[in-house]
């Protein structure tokens, strides 16, 4: 069975920069399993899943565009360090969780200078090109119950 609208696939994964550096990967763990048409992976890698079939091994290349977005100047503020009470010592690439317009949002420390603390409200990945080496390891029909909800039901979709 291939993959398309309304399948449910499982895929290892190994996500890398432009540098080759590993960004995340299933090595060692489940699956992941997904709904594909439902918007659960990055525009860009569901685009490249289409059609595959268990057993493919592949690498998807996508732009930021089609992953975690571009990078918005507008995303990076100044905060007076006061604004971060209870924190004794704020280092850069330290996260926390911030409340936007759209509802929460993880910002990084980028540095700080004396009582200002730079924040990047980015996400970590945004602006740049994943790379995904990708084996298809799993794919199935959804059942109507995962339709109807718009998600994949059970451990990597087994029941046990």
């Amino acid at each position: 069975m291939q993959i398309a609208q309304n399948a449910v696939a499982a895929f290892h994964y190994t996500l890398t920069d432009d540098d080759g550096q590993v960004i995340d990967s299933s090595a060692g763990r489940e699956p992941l399993t997904y709904l594909h048409g439902s918007g659960h992976i990055v525009p860009g890698l569901e685009k490249q899943m289409e059609g595959r079939a268990t057993g493919d091994k592949f690498t998807a290349h996508v732009a930021p565009e089609e992953g975690y977005g571009v990078r918005h100047e507008e995303l990076m503020q100044e905060v007076p360090r006061a604004a971060f009470q209870g924190v004794e010592d704020i280092q850069p690439g330290m996260q926390f969780q911030g409340n936007g317009p759209e509802g929460q949002v993880n910002v990084t420390v980028t540095k700080v200078e004396n009582d200002v603390v730079f924040i990047d409200a980015n996400h970590p990945l945004a602006g740049k090109t994943l790379h995904f080496a990708i084996e298809v390891t799993d794919v199935r029909g959804a059942t109507e119950e995962e339709l109807a909800h718009g998600h994949v039901h059970g451990a990597g979709g087994h029941h046990h």
